[in-house]
């Protein structure tokens, strides 16, 4: 009988390769099945390629949805410019690059107080577009299958805004990957939605329905740690956004943390409350490599690494804690949180 677990997967741009690779591993094997992801930004377009997949055609549909959502990705030069100007992206980068070298400010950081996605009107085209709409939605929304939940954050109260079952859409997905310097917000049913990690970086809490098991599996992007203080514009910059968008999966974790203490210390009855167990699989030394403009220009050679690292880590985690999968939790919260 296979171990039916939960997933939580984290956004991060072309960084989000590395959840490819994970997911390529856990569908190598059989004794796991996944019953439900939680996803943001790159996460939920991971989410509905594996579930689009795997309704066609199993587990080997679910790798070749995933690998062709990349392919799609890798074809984009820069996701922060619009489809119709791709082809003038390689001089515009070294022209970037060469400003990065030789002046102490960041250029992104100047663009992204200067510049508005708006600007172009109605010329803007979001560059993700073409390749969601590709999907198969009839399979991703699917009753059948892992279970979907795709985090956006509504522009106007900046909480979170869960979209499952039918609900989830190109525009959903777009708009759980919408990031207001990049890309114009997605407006859905007349409410306007911003990249779902300013609020959920994934959700955790719409994996704690009764009907689905204990054990969440976080694919972590963003690292919870980077040593040192971060000394350039660029890094500053890259900095802040991980922190901004590994805090609310935070103050789940911690709040998941208390709930696990109160019933191991018998202050709270055993099933009155989610106790859920939490495992992670992660590269931080790989991800702390990796720098803010990576995320935005997902060139094949830099998939295939994250890829690569991906399915590593996802092997390492299985190699280590296999056995823990439907028994004890992985990820040791106190720690993460002392």
């Amino acid at each position: 009988m296979p171990t039916k677990i939960n997933l939580a997967l984290q956004g991060g741009g072309a960084h989000g390769a590395f959840t490819w690779g994970v997911l390529d591993r856990l569908l190598d094997d059989d004794s796991i099945e996944i019953a439900a992801i939680s996803g943001t930004s790159a996460g939920a377009l991971n989410a509905a390629a594996l579930k689009a997949g795997m309704i066609a055609d199993g587990r080997k549909g679910a790798k070749a949805s995933l690998a062709r959502l990349w392919r799609d990705v890798a074809r984009v030069a820069d996701l922060r410019i619009p489809g119709w100007m791709q082809p003038m992206v390689p001089g515009m980068q070294a022209l970037g690059q060469i400003a990065l070298t030789l002046s102490p400010f960041s250029p992104q950081g100047i663009a992204s107080q200067l510049y508005t996605p708006y600007a172009w009107g109605p010329a803007w085209r979001n560059p993700l577009e073409r390749i969601v709409r590709r999907m198969d939605f009839r399979n991703v929304c699917a009753s059948a299958g892992p279970k979907l939940f795709i985090g956006a954050t509504r522009v106007d109260t900046g909480r979170i805004r869960i979209f499952s079952g039918d609900e989830i859409s190109p525009e959903a997905l777009m708009a759980s990957a919408c990031l207001p310097t990049v890309f114009q917000a997605v407006e859905i049913n007349g409410n306007a939605y911003w990249d779902g990690g300013f609020a959920g970086n994934p959700a955790l809490f719409p994996l704690y329905q009764p009907d689905l098991p204990d054990d969440i599996l976080i694919v972590s992007i963003n690292p919870f740690v980077r040593e040192g203080v971060p000394k350039t514009p660029i890094e500053i910059q890259n900095r802040v956004n991980e922190i901004s968008f590994n805090a609310a999966l935070l103050g789940e974790l911690r709040a998941a943390h208390f709930v696990r203490r109160l019933v191991a210390d018998g202050r709270l009855a055993r099933g009155s409350m989610k106790a859920v167990r939490t495992h992670l699989v992660s590269d931080d030394a790989l991800m702390t490599e990796m720098t803010g403009s990576t995320k935005m220009s997902p060139s094949p050679a830099l998939l295939a690494r994250l890829h690569s690292a991906g399915h590593a880590a996802a092997d390492g985690f299985l190699a280590e804690h296999r056995a823990k999968l439907g028994k004890e939790a992985s990820l040791d919260l106190g720690a993460l949180f002392g």
